[in-house]
């Protein structure tokens, strides 16, 4: 029999950016946006996402649910418990409790609770002392087939913010919106983003991206080239869309 195992990957992953940039950007998309969720109508709040099985008002239930398990040290292992006890993949249990707890929030509390929530998860995440950043999680997270250790650091300095402006991203996209996008938070954003995508496919490139958060990075020479808009670039290397060579590696938000 075959199999189906996902290999390891032994490097612990760690956040590249310093915990007072990483913490700007955490509150400053926290607040970009509870921004959006506050404008939206009636009729965006069940308009349909990218992300599958999902309106908005979901999307928002589940940003919400994220920000929750930020702020508070028992929420979080609360959730963390139900999502293993669950089984599957843990991301995918994680946030779908998140968006079952919330299934009758209507648009007006989601935007109350989140107003109250998310400087909680800026403020719980800030203070989270060194030594336990540097702690390695207690499982694996499965990227694109390997299965990769990563530091509780990565997730409270990276991955929580990332996942909120993806899913910035996403409403903008699902309602219209112009996306506010700025070069000293959104372009050090995807900054580290190249920086990853870059040490995770390990070869020449030299990639140009597009618009107020893009910006031109290469190594090596012979390498691929490639430009195109800077969003569009995370969505692709994020799964939301189709990339060719380089473009395919993907990097986690």
């Amino acid at each position: 029999m075959t199999s189906t195992l996902p290999s390891t990957r032994r490097t612990l992953r760690s956040p590249h950016l310093d915990h007072r940039t990483a913490m700007r950007l955490a509150a400053t998309e926290y607040d970009r946006f509870a921004a959006v969720i506050s404008s939206l109508t009636a009729e965006q709040w069940t308009a349909p996402t990218e992300c599958p099985d999902w309106d908005v008002r979901q999307l928002a239930c589940h940003v919400l649910g994220m920000a929750a398990y930020a702020a508070s040290i028992r929420e979080g292992r609360r959730q963390a418990a139900q999502a293993h006890s669950r089984g599957g993949v843990y991301i995918d249990a994680l946030t779908c409790i998140q968006v079952q707890e919330r299934a009758d929030y209507t648009p007006e509390r989601i935007v109350h609770e989140y107003g109250q929530t998310a400087p909680r998860a800026a403020r719980g995440r800030r203070w989270t002392p060194p030594f336990i950043r540097a702690r390695q999680l207690p499982h694996p997270q499965e990227i694109d087939g390997i299965d990769e250790w990563w530091t509780i650091g990565f997730v409270t300095e990276v991955i929580l913010t990332r996942d909120v402006w993806m899913h910035r991203v996403d409403l903008c996209r699902a309602t219209g919106q112009l996306m506010r996008l700025t070069p000293e938070h959104d372009g050090v954003l995807v900054e580290d983003v190249v920086t990853e995508w870059a040490a995770r496919h390990g070869k020449p490139y030299t990639l140009h991206l597009t618009g107020r958060a893009g910006g031109t990075w290469s190594t090596g020479s012979a390498g691929e080239t490639h430009e195109l808009d800077a969003v569009e670039f995370c969505r692709t290397i994020s799964g939301r869309g189709t990339g060719t060579g380089l473009l395919s590696t993907f990097v986690p938000f």
